[in-house]
């Protein structure tokens, strides 16, 4: 069994202090083939001043069994209370790296969300790195209730599902009751970057962390959003998170 990795509180939400990527990858994925029951969520400014507004959200992020820091604002107020380096994972990457582990270990893997097109390339290109994809649905379904029905059917030890937050994380919690043996992440806008539908900022932006500016700069109608970063960025300075 891995480690149980350190607990930091952002803003009322215990956020794990795992020190890289590959860490976090060999605590789902062990390398006997062994995966972790639970759902993992990434963690942001954005989302932890929007569950300091919405119970329900903060109940849903707290439940989750791996919480991670993909934001630089989390990272640092991880890195101020622990006095030591802890390291931004985002959230595409690490599911391009569990995708990776999963084709080794020959782990089952269940895809949920994303247009009808995006869906079909994120098969198609999976499935030719070796990942076993036992089935597939893209967002556009009708009954909930039969997609959970396939899920825990499928065999599956990993379902990702890219519906953007909250509706993610309600649908995994569903998911969960009937499945309870499989590792769960969502991952919003993953596999449009996957597939190349959507540009990722450039490399230096990335190495900046300032991907939420490209992100602004590349879909102004995100500006109403944005405005959390600004009360993180006041609750940090002023010690509060």
């Amino acid at each position: 069994m891995a480690t149980q990795p350190e607990v930091v509180p952002v803003g009322g939400i215990g956020v794990m202090a795992f020190g890289n990527m590959a860490e976090l990858v060999n605590y789902v994925i062990q390398d006997d083939g062994t995966v972790f029951s639970g759902s993992a969520i990434a963690m942001n400014p954005e989302k932890v001043i929007a569950a300091s507004k919405n119970p329900e959200l903060m109940a849903i992020l707290n439940k989750a069994d791996i919480r991670y820091a993909d934001g630089m604002g989390v990272v640092k107020v991880m890195r101020r209370k622990l006095g030591r380096k802890v390291e931004r994972i985002p959230g595409c990457e690490l599911w391009q790296a569990l995708m990776a582990k999963a084709a080794v270990t020959k782990t089952p893997v269940f895809l949920v969300g994303a247009k009808p097109q995006v869906m079909a390339e994120t098969v198609e290109k999976l499935t030719a790195m070796g990942v076993n994809i036992v089935d597939s649905q893209d967002g556009y379904f009708k009954d909930e209730n039969e997609l959970i029905r396939r899920i825990a059917q499928s065999g599956a030890r990993i379902v990702t599902v890219a519906m953007g937050s909250p509706k993610q994380e309600l649908f995994i919690g569903k998911c969960q009751k009937q499945l309870p043996d499989a590792y769960y992440m969502g991952v919003g806008g993953t596999y449009d970057v996957f597939t190349g539908h959507v540009q990722r900022a450039p490399a230096l932006w990335c190495k900046l962390h300032l991907e939420w500016a490209y992100r602004l700069l590349s879909q102004p109608s995100r500006i109403g959003r944005q405005t959390n970063l600004l009360t993180y960025a006041w609750l940090y300075v002023t010690n509060k998170l």
